[in-house]
């Protein structure tokens, strides 16, 4: 159940361009080219990782295997 509530809210942050942990911009944040149309995006304060898609503009939550 709990889930259920936190997901649709973390799903809005990030279309927000806001990290999902902490809700602070994710444009302030660290940024590592991995592509010549994607970012990878650190939030300065909670450290989560993010993907950032230069040609559709929006945030996903980057997957932890690599």
């Amino acid at each position: 159940m709990f889930k259920n509530i936190i997901a649709p809210v973390q799903a809005w942050l990030i279309s927000q361009g806001r990290c999902a942990g902490c809700g602070q911009p994710l444009a302030g944040g660290e940024k590592k080219k991995i592509s010549a149309n994607e970012e990878e995006v650190t939030c300065k304060k909670c450290q989560r990782v993010f993907i950032f898609n230069k040609q559709t503009k929006h945030y996903q939550r980057a997957s932890l295997v690599k």
